[in-house]
């Protein structure tokens, strides 16, 4: 199967290059393919905090590279260049606050700076653990594919309807994705009929984003207004709702595109099952409890504008781009580390002694 997901892998999103930094512009998908040149950290930090790069592993490798980025202008001005990059560090991390992959990787790149040799040269070294981490991140994807494609061929087998959220594809990832990756892996299989995908407002990265991806490769594909997926899951046969993750708490409580959180209740009220797919650089076993994952709140123009155009109304906007779904909604996180179903704190404490899929 693996060889199969492999030659699926068409879409690409990310690219590093002669020591450049190449995001493609999300915002203006599916009108236009753009790349962004990152030359600096405030590039790759802009990039993220208006969106012109988003999902929450994507994130994380695009911070990394930008640690390279940042190293490399601060050794140019000389002094102490590992102290005033701490502010590139301040920098990134701020750019977005919900996504823990972000967090993870500048954690990641921030100990290897800590672990240089005398004689080694900094920047082949902290543009090799970036590479590591984007390379990582495509392996973990094609893993967990595997695993969800096993998971729906063991629960339903045969071909079915698959309800989706946001984008969680190539787009979103290093790699071939991640909730879109097992759905991509189930469809090449022969185990998905249809996938209803949800416009995800205010953004629309499900008309823009996932109906572009799935399109691209032929699988048949619906898009509906997010308030019509209880209708689709009474109406359609949907045996699956499969999201992504952008921070997962030690309980197993997920953070995750607002509008997840009601898709989750919904799933349970008419037995459908729900999976939750993320690397688990996006478990954050500090966060106790869903309670204590940061949700992000965006202006209120995104939601009293449409095309650039106001829609007349004086009133306020409450616009938080995430929202929490408990654990005990969830029936299975799929993670490169293995499988967790029915989460809990002890179950997630587990998978994360592990070093390698068990």
């Amino acid at each position: 199967m693996r060889d199969r997901l492999l030659a699926a892998e068409k879409v690409k999103a990310i690219d590093w290059r002669d020591g450049v930094l190449y995001l493609l512009d999300q915002r203006v998908l599916p009108f236009e393919e753009s790349w962004i040149a990152c030359t600096r950290a405030a590039d790759v930090a802009e990039a993220i905090g208006s969106m012109a790069v988003r999902g929450a592993p994507i994130i994380g490798i695009s911070a990394a590279y930008g640690v390279v980025l940042a190293a490399r202008a601060r050794m140019v001005e000389g002094g102490d260049w590992q102290a005033a990059l701490e502010a590139d560090f301040t920098l990134l991390a701020e750019a977005r606050p919900t996504a823990a992959n972000l967090f993870w990787a500048l954690d990641r790149m921030r100990d290897r700076l800590g672990r240089l040799k005398e004689h080694a040269e900094p920047l082949a070294v902290l543009e090799a653990e970036a590479i590591a981490i984007h390379e990582s991140d495509r392996e973990a994807n094609l893993t967990m594919a595997q695993l969800g494609v096993d998971l729906i061929r063991k629960h339903q087998g045969n071909a079915q309807a698959i309800l989706t959220h946001c984008n969680t594809g190539a787009l979103a990832t290093g790699g071939f994705g991640t909730a879109l990756g097992v759905i991509r892996g189930a469809y090449i299989e022969g185990m998905v009929e249809r996938v209803y995908a949800d416009e995800t407002r205010p953004w629309l990265q499900g008309s823009r984003l996932t109906a572009w991806e799935l399109a691209r490769e032929g699988i048949p594909v619906t898009l509906n207004a997010d308030s019509a997926a209880a209708h689709i899951m009474k109406t359609k046969g949907v045996t699956w709702v499969v999201v992504g993750a952008d921070c997962i708490a030690a309980n197993g409580d997920v953070g995750n595109k607002i509008g997840t959180y009601q898709l989750a209740v919904c799933a349970m009220h008419h037995g459908v099952r729900f999976m939750v797919v993320a690397p688990s650089s996006t478990i954050d076993m500090s966060l106790a409890s869903g309670d204590d994952i940061p949700v992000e709140e965006r202006g209120g123009r995104e939601l009293l504008e449409i095309g650039g155009k106001w829609l007349g109304a004086d009133v306020d906007a409450f616009n938080p781009v995430f929202d929490v779904t408990p654990a005990d909604l969830i029936d299975v996180i799929v993670t490169e580390k293995g499988i967790i179903e029915r989460p809990d704190t002890a179950k997630l404490a587990q998978l994360m002694c592990r070093k390698r899929l068990h």
